[in-house]
């Protein structure tokens, strides 16, 4: 009876004949190196030296090295050096898309290095918008924990999470857009509506106006930002016009915005999920129902290279299911 080291190894060399199988055409007669293809990938995928190199656990230099010598091996430019980070070159999208899997599988099967079944496995880094997470994830976290997934959980503006996510800082990012490029993979969560709302004393001395927006004009407006991105949308999206307005208020937190309202400030756009408890409880009004609200879907999106990670997945899968009830 083989034990279980000698069945890894020979799977693992059945992948690695897989991967050699994949890209013999392209370099028939050059000797086949894991290392090369395996940097390759990460900086296909990071789009960068610098954060590939940070993932790998290797130096900058070593990195660029790696990848001269590949492109030597294949006789073709894989990158386009650009002032941040590299762009893949035709060829690199083709040989990526031959090896992914199978060093993917590879990764699985040969696991971390050193790892031994008795060690905790690495946390998961999660990250995402600071209200979503508060609200909808983190109250539901006891049955990943149970099962001994450790998390970090990181707050921010999708811009610069997903950054981290290519530079190897986090391992999923719930993204308020879908991410561009090929490079990443997103799978829609969630779609959160947005809602036009007051407090209640705001909303009777605004009574029923034939012309909401209009009559919002004299209500002092709370927003998440100077530049009132939700707001903007909706009113460009529900009364079709384009919003002119100085807020009264402004923090960048959701949270905040919302008690300030409920305080009597004035109005403001927030997502549903965010104020469901006060619109049943009446601490705040709707003051308008359109039948075709501002939707706006989130992605969870996955760091490349973690396929041999299987708390990453069990996350995944969480999220995907849990937020069915967000």
């Amino acid at each position: 009876m083989r034990d279980r080291n000698t069945n890894g190894s020979e799977d693992a060399g059945q992948i690695a004949g897989q991967i050699a199988g994949r890209i013999a055409g392209p370099i028939a007669g050059v000797p086949l190196d894991l290392n090369l293809l395996r940097t390759f990938l990460t900086v296909y995928r990071t789009g960068s030296f610098t954060a590939a190199a940070r993932l790998l656990g290797l130096s900058q230099p070593t990195v660029t090295t790696q990848i001269r010598t590949l492109e030597r091996q294949l006789g073709r430019e894989l990158f386009e050096r650009r002032a941040r980070g590299v762009t893949p070159a035709p060829y690199a999208d083709d040989l990526a898309a031959r090896i992914v899997q199978p060093l993917d599988a590879l990764a699985t099967v040969a696991g971390p290095a050193g790892s031994a079944e008795d060690t905790p496995a690495e946390p998961v880094h999660l990250a995402g918008p600071a209200e979503l997470l508060s609200r909808c994830v983190l109250p539901g976290v006891a049955p990943l924990v149970d099962k001994g997934v450790r998390l970090r959980v990181t707050p921010g503006l999708t811009e610069p999470l997903l950054e981290g996510l290519r530079a190897g800082r986090h391992d999923l990012v719930i993204a308020t857009f879908r991410p561009r490029g090929r490079a990443l993979t997103a799978l829609p969560l969630n779609d959160e509506e947005f809602v036009l709302v007051a407090s209640p004393a705001w909303a009777e001395r605004l009574g029923a106006p034939e012309h909401l927006a209009a009559a919002l004009h004299g209500v002092p407006l709370v927003a998440y930002a100077e530049d009132l991105p939700i707001v903007r949308r909706y009113w460009r999206h529900v009364f079709g016009g384009r919003l002119v307005r100085q807020p009264a208020v402004t923090m960048p937190d959701l949270n905040a915005v919302k008690a300030a309202v409920v305080g009597g400030t004035g109005f403001t756009v927030l997502p549903r999920y965010l104020c469901a408890a006060e619109l049943a409880s009446g601490a705040l009004v709707l003051l308008h129902d359109p039948d075709d609200p501002p939707i706006n879907t989130a992605f969870l999106v996955q760091r490349p290279g973690t396929a041999g990670h299987p708390h990453v997945a069990l996350v995944r899968d969480h999220l995907l299911h849990a937020a069915r009830d967000w």
